[in-house]
């Protein structure tokens, strides 16, 4: 049941971060771009889990999907607290879909090939985009909420953000969690001009907190995930 549920989840990371372009997210809206991005999930779990001969598992995948995500539209809301609570919901989703696929039998046995790959894969694409989002979430509210102006290279924190924790993710990965501190202290000597308005301090601590705990927590889930 473990592997199932974990195939489960890396297929949904894959399609909500990886296989879902800017241009989709726009057109979410339109229930046409929604199955799109429905089946998209579906086909993941499909060619993932590898059951060729199964087909209920992907079908009851895109109807709980689309429920979720036609429930998130619903509340008109975009804000971290938003889409906590979505991606909440799609995981303890997918811990119940596999709970129950394995207690009723629907579902054969996983064979295991390229498990690993798919969850470290899965796990590094929810390390750098799905935190590196949650993150810019967090930060927009921020400054919404302080009047802070900040100004710089085009995208630059977002691909700063990314960098820093797909490092952490190598780093726990190749058992050398020490050297996140010197990428701590390295990132704190770099910034060390942006905080000296107090404006700026606690904006930058909690950004890169927070980015760096996100890291560090999905790249060892990952971790373990792939031991199972």
């Amino acid at each position: 049941m473990e592997k199932l549920i974990v195939v489960l989840i890396a297929a949904h990371l894959l399609g909500d971060f990886l296989c879902q372009p800017d241009w989709l997210i726009e057109r979410k809206k339109k229930f046409p771009f929604l199955l799109l991005h429905g089946l998209i999930h579906a086909l993941l779990v499909y060619v993932l889990y590898q059951a060729w001969a199964s087909w209920q598992l992907p079908v009851v995948i895109l109807a709980v999907h689309l429920a979720i995500d036609l429930a998130k539209q619903r509340s008109k809301s975009d804000s971290a607290k938003a889409f906590a609570w979505d991606q909440g919901a799609h995981i303890f989703s997918l811990i119940g879909i596999g709970w129950l696929f394995t207690e009723m039998g629907w579902q054969p046995a996983f064979s295991g090939q390229g498990y690993s790959l798919m969850v470290g894969v899965a796990g590094f694409v929810a390390t750098t985009l799905g935190a590196g989002y949650f993150v810019g979430k967090v930060a927009t509210t921020l400054k919404e909420q302080n009047d802070l102006k900040i100004c710089g290279l085009l995208n630059g924190g977002e691909w700063i953000g990314n960098l820093e924790r797909a490092l952490i993710y190598l780093l726990i990965f190749v058992g050398q969690p020490t050297g996140i501190g010197f990428l701590v202290a390295a990132k704190s000597i770099l910034r060390f001009h942006d905080t000296k308005e107090q404006r700026h301090t606690e904006y930058v601590l909690i950004g890169t907190l927070l980015s760096f705990s996100l890291a560090i927590a999905l790249a060892t889930a990952t971790n373990w995930a792939m031991r199972l």
